[in-house]
């Protein structure tokens, strides 16, 4: 049976990344809705079999710019209080998480380029310890707690919250999996003004998107695809 895979987009260059291939190969039917553009109703999120929730360069909790985030917070809830297969990345991760009940607020730092991951006892049990020891791509400035009936699944030294998961179904990564190593001159490009404004070195995580993209992909693939088949077994 076709089953459907639901993106809510943020910002062009934040897709699915190596995420959607690995969905097409599993059969499901890949579709986006854009933020702030398309209307992210109660209905349409909850009726997908899966829904993804990508990042962007915004604060879940700058609803008086950004008016589209109160309906999309709220179909978001409606999908968490029925259970449903739920992947959050970054803003999507902290989107979920206020939704499930638990604060978001930005931290007066960022964490921007590639680096590893601290992994809890719950995260080595999880499909997350297919990347220990990986460096994967950060770029966050706002932090979430752990929500209530959650496991903490990873840290780093600046942000001890990375992921989080609630049961088989729901889970929620600070970081980005999804990034795919080839195009990050698109984000390099989209994010110009804060890498500027901080400082940070485009040449260092250009380079380290080339020296540890292939093997950050094959890991990706990895805990997505186990966390996929935990959907299947539930």
């Amino acid at each position: 049976m076709n089953r459907t895979a639901l993106a809510i987009r943020h910002v062009a260059f934040e897709d699915l990344g190596i995420i959607e291939p690995l969905l097409i190969e599993r059969g499901y039917t890949v579709r986006y809705l854009e933020a702030g553009v398309d209307a992210i109703d109660r209905a349409t999120v909850t009726a997908a079999d899966l829904l993804v929730v990508l990042g962007g360069p915004i604060g879940v909790y700058q609803t008086d710019r950004y008016p589209f985030l109160a309906e999309e917070k709220a179909a978001i809830a409606a999908r968490l209080g029925q259970d449903k297969p739920t992947l959050g990345i970054c803003l999507g991760a902290q989107l979920m998480a206020e939704a499930l009940g638990a604060t978001v607020a930005p931290t007066g730092k960022v964490e921007i380029g590639y680096g590893e991951l601290t992994l809890t006892e719950d995260g080595r049990a999880s499909p997350l310890r297919h990347i220990a020891a990986i460096p994967v791509l950060h770029w966050h400035g706002d932090q979430f707690a752990i929500p209530e009936g959650a496991s903490r699944l990873a840290e780093t030294q600046g942000f001890p919250n990375q992921a989080f998961s609630r049961g088989p179904r729901i889970l929620g990564l600070q970081f980005h999996l999804e990034a795919d190593h080839r195009h990050i001159e698109r984000w390099l490009i989209g994010h110009a003004h804060e890498l500027a404004a901080h400082r940070l070195d485009i040449a260092a995580i250009r380079a380290d998107a080339a020296r540890h993209g292939a093997m950050l992909e094959l890991a990706a693939r990895a805990v997505i695809g186990e966390w996929l088949d935990q959907l299947s077994c539930g």
